[in-house]
């Protein structure tokens, strides 16, 4: 009798740790819903074409839609590990000391956290600054924020250079 009561007490208590891992691990998933796929496609095709303002406001040297396009507080980290400010941003843009002459997109990736957007690419830029030609490929991410108005505005973005093997030698 004592092996019958062994074995209901040792199921009983299989049974109550799975049905208690089952609450936990489903009190732990997100509680918000996501994005509706409506407003998540109208918002995807709005920060792609934000990303296309972007590169044709480097190339044609825009500062004005760039910095409409730029927050207040935007930072940038720069490939060379320094931080440029918006005015930083504006003002190399403005004086020409940093020249692009073709910038290409690919691998683009746009994620969704409430009201914010992460944008993750591959670039292959053509340019120079005056530190030199710094043409290659680069990996980049940019963050986007709709503010109170409802405009989306950059307030980070980071670019790394895409060292091949034959950078490693």
């Amino acid at each position: 009798m004592a092996d019958v009561n062994t074995r209901f007490s040792v199921r009983l208590f299989s049974a109550a740790v799975l049905a208690l891992t089952f609450i936990i691990s489903a009190g732990a998933r997100p509680q918000t819903p996501g994005m509706p796929r409506a407003q998540r496609h109208e918002s995807r095709h709005e920060i792609d074409q934000l990303e296309q303002t972007w590169k044709d406001a480097l190339l044609k040297r825009n500062a004005s839609a760039l910095e409409g396009l730029l927050a207040d507080d935007y930072i940038a980290i720069t490939p060379n590990g320094t931080l440029q400010s918006k005015e930083q941003t504006l003002a190399s843009l403005r004086s020409g000391s940093v020249q692009i002459k073709s910038l290409e997109f690919s691998d683009r990736k746009v994620r969704f956290y409430g009201q914010t957007a992460l944008v993750t690419s591959r670039a292959e830029v053509t340019g120079s600054n005056p530190d030199g030609n710094f043409s290659g490929a680069y990996r980049y991410t940019r963050v986007y924020v709709r503010n109170e108005q409802g405009k989306w505005k950059i307030v980070s973005f980071e670019a790394s250079r895409i060292r091949n093997a034959e950078d490693h030698r």
